[in-house]
């Protein structure tokens, strides 16, 4: 992966697997959870149910970490800091979006049972403080023939 910016907005908006998101808890524990998400804008959107956990522990502590990046060879990905903004009033729009990027429409099965709490959905706004991104694809050349589409090349 090149440090260019265009390649990391195209991995960000290409690759779709979870974020894995990392706050601290209120007793002073680290947590990580996974979250469908999406690039616009130089910020990662999340979202989650107001009544959930990771909401909570973002308010104590809107200071996080995340990585984005696969668990099969040859290894590569995105990880960095963030500060968290949570935004209840986006909560439904963020939902849709997300469902339309994983699920392909709002009309699964999961999607319909998520968009019923559509009013109840909080948005999770990552803006990322400081980003590193790697690709050990070329210490892997073993492994590299055995996938067709690289992830981390556009």
């Amino acid at each position: 992966m090149s440090s260019s910016l265009d390649d990391l907005e195209t991995y960000l908006t290409k690759i779709k697997i979870p974020l894995r998101l990392s706050c601290k808890t209120p007793s002073g524990w680290p947590m990580i959870l996974s979250l469908w998400y999406l690039y616009e804008d130089g910020r990662l959107f999340c979202a989650t149910q107001d009544s959930s956990k990771v909401v909570r522990y973002l308010e104590h502590e809107p200071r996080c970490a995340f990585e984005i990046a696969g668990d099969v060879p040859p290894y590569c990905g995105i990880r960095g800091q963030a500060r968290a903004l949570l935004d209840p009033a986006r909560g439904g729009e963020i939902l849709e979006k997300l469902l339309h990027r994983y699920q392909g429409s709002t009309e699964t099965s999961l999607a319909k049972r998520l968009m019923k709490k559509k009013s109840t959905e909080v948005a999770i706004i990552l803006e990322p403080i400081n980003l590193f991104q790697w690709d050990f694809s070329g210490r892997m050349d073993c492994v590299r023939t055995a996938f067709l589409e690289h992830p981390c090349r556009s």
